[in-house]
């Protein structure tokens, strides 16, 4: 049986080697620089990836939880996606997004690839009402004869939705967590879990094992990987994931 392993690469970005295949969340393979675009808050990444994109190749999907903010899909994972990995999304990345093969998707519909079901599970990246402003995101479910139930959030912030998809899901092992409360000017809100809320995803998903992701890299991420170390302190679930290193769940 093909073992279950992840490798951390950067800010929301890890491989996942899953029943056989290999999955990328969220692709950001840049060098450290700022992203300044009309209308948006300009991001500021502060560190590059720990493998490049020419390392972690080949990639047979990617989970891209959305596409219009560059700390989730930078210039290096737009060129990872037009290499032509399955790409899962939204319905609108599917529809902007040129190379590759992207397919977009409504809430709870799925796909499958080779012996994995991925479910697009619903995601908020933000309050409610936020959705003008930070656009449609999704999260996944994985599932797999004789494999573990694996979750991976995206950027959300809603606990409601991960108690839906943990009621809709009760056999998830693991979760892929994205977690660093980011916050931008005009949201009075974290974008992302909190490291509070993290813990407390986990526990609604009812997991045994959780790979928290999105705490570093970038300027805009209010809570580091520390402090998400601490809210998990005692629990046993949170994986020492260090950067670059292939770790076996």
């Amino acid at each position: 049986m093909p073992t279950t392993a992840i490798t951390y690469i950067g800010g929301p970005t890890a491989l996942l080697e899953y029943a056989g295949l290999r999955f990328i969340t969220d692709p950001t393979f840049d060098e450290p620089q700022s992203y300044a675009e009309r209308g948006s808050t300009t991001l500021v990444k502060t560190r590059g990836p720990a493998v490049s994109r020419a390392e972690v190749w080949p990639v047979d999907v990617v989970l891209l939880s959305h596409h219009g903010h560059k700390d989730n899909l930078d210039w290096e994972g737009l060129e990872l996606i037009a290499q032509g990995p399955v790409t899962l999304s939204t319905r609108r990345a599917a529809s902007d997004l040129w190379g590759g093969s992207v397919i977009g998707f409504d809430d709870w519909e799925s796909h499958e690839v080779g012996p994995v079901t991925v479910t697009i599970v619903p995601a908020l990246h933000g309050p409610p009402g936020s959705e003008a402003r930070t656009g449609p995101v999704v999260g996944f479910v994985l599932e797999a004869p004789g494999e573990p139930t694996v979750y991976v959030s995206g950027d959300n912030a809603s606990l409601p939705l991960v108690e839906h998809i943990g009621g809709s899901f009760p056999g998830v092992d693991i979760a892929l967590l994205f977690a660093g409360a980011a916050r931008v000017p005009g949201i009075d809100a974290p974008l992302t879990l909190t490291s509070a809320d993290a813990v407390a995803a986990a526990r609604l998903l009812g997991a045994t094992r959780v790979v928290g992701l999105h705490t570093e890299d970038w300027e805009h991420f209010s809570e580091r990987r520390d402090q998400l170390e601490d809210a998990f302190a005692g629990t046993g679930l949170l994986v020492d994931t260090p950067r670059g290193i292939r770790v076996e769940l």
